[in-house]
């Protein structure tokens, strides 16, 4: 008995922690998360990011930021400080699916 409950604990390790692994934000969502909220859905007049624009749209705006062609308190010089890969990165993980 005790032998199969072993079995089980650890045939299920691999699934619980690729869940976790696709449920943590990229490092580069630390920035945002902070201002953003925990789960990017705004608060204080910070507008929600998670899941309210697409990919496309996401990567576009936060380029017009760092462009300074699209006002924002300190999103133009936040969005300068990304990588594109950082910015595909945000917009995978904040993007609508």
């Amino acid at each position: 008995m005790r032998r199969w409950l072993i079995l089980v604990v650890l045939s299920l390790a691999p699934v619980a922690a690729g869940s976790a692994a696709a449920q943590t934000p990229p490092v580069a969502a630390n920035g945002c998360l902070m201002c953003h909220g925990v789960n990017g859905q705004g608060a204080n007049g910070i507008p929600a990011i998670m899941r309210v624009q697409s990919r496309a749209d996401f990567t576009a705006t936060m380029k017009l930021f760092a462009e300074n062609k699209k006002p924002g308190t300190i999103m133009g010089r936040i969005s300068r400080g990304y990588t594109d890969e950082d910015i595909a990165e945000l917009s995978a993980w904040f993007a609508k699916p």
